[in-house]
C-alpha cells in the first residue's frame, strides 16, 4: 500500500519513520490554511488536518493512504501561530512564561472515501523565563518556523518545566493515536517496526 505524509515538516517525518513506517513518501498539499476558521483549538485542528488530506488526496488520488496534521499551541484559547518576526517571538515567549498552555494536533487518514480524524490536547508548562533567555533562545533561530515559538524537542526544551499527556503530539504528531487510525486502515506499525528490527 503506497503511503503519503502530507507534510513538510522534517519532525513528523522523524516520528512516523520511528514508528515504523519506512516506505513512506512526502507530499505538500496545495491547501490555504487561511481559508479555515476561526474556530475554537480543537475544532481548527481538525478542520486543518481533514483539509490538508483531501487537497493531497486530490494530488495523488483516493488509492493511496493519506497522512496529515496540524499543530497549534493555544494560551487561554487564543491561538498562537507561527512568529512571523523576532519580535513578536519574544511576545510570545513573554506571554508563555511561567503559564501553563495547551498544545493541539489534529490528525486524519484518508484512503478509498473513508476518513478517520482525530485530535490530541497536551499541557505544557513554562518555567519562569528572563529577558536574557528569551532573547538568547530567539537569537538561537529555532522559534521562528514553530507555532507558539518554540521546539520541545530541541533547545527549547531547557524553557519546559513539565508537560501533562502526550510528549510527541508537542512534537506535532500524536504516535500512539496515529498507531491505532492507521491499524483500521490495515497498516500495523508495530510489525513493521518488527520486520525493521529483523532486517537490521
Amino acid at each position: 500500500m503506497d503511503i503519503i505524509l502530507a507534510s513538510g515538516s522534517p519532525r513528523r517525518r522523524e516520528l512516523l519513520t520511528a514508528m515504523g513506517v519506512r516506505d513512506f513518501q512526502i507530499v505538500i498539499p496545495d491547501f490555504d490554511e487561511r481559508s479555515v476558521g476561526p474556530f475554537p483549538p480543537a475544532d481548527l485542528v481538525r478542520r486543518l488536518a481533514v483539509g490538508k488530506g483531501r487537497a493531497a488526496v486530490a494530488m495523488v488520488g483516493e488509492d493511496t493512504l493519506v497522512i496529515a496534521a496540524d499543530t497549534v499551541v493555544a494560551l487561554d484559547d487564543e491561538v498562537l501561530g507561527k512568529p512571523r518576526s523576532e519580535e513578536e517571538a519574544k511576545d510570545m515567549l513573554r506571554r508563555l512564561s511561567g503559564r501553563t498552555h495547551r498544545v493541539f494536533t489534529g490528525v486524519t487518514a484518508m484512503r478509498q472515501g473513508r476518513e478517520s480524524t482525530h485530535y490530541v490536547c497536551t499541557e505544557v508548562t513554562f518555567r519562569a523565563l528572563t529577558e536574557e533567555e528569551i532573547s538568547n533562545y530567539v537569537r538561537t533561530g529555532e522559534p521562528m518556523d514553530k507555532a507558539g515559538a518554540y521546539g520541545i524537542q530541541g533547545v527549547g526544551a531547557q524553557l519546559v518545566s513539565s508537560i501533562s499527556g502526550d510528549y510527541f503530539n508537542v512534537m506535532g504528531l500524536p504516535v500512539c493515536t496515529l498507531a491505532e487510525m492507521l491499524r483500521h486502515f490495515g497498516v500495523d506499525t508495530l510489525a513493521l517496526a518488527a520486520e525493521r528490527g529483523a532486517d537490521a
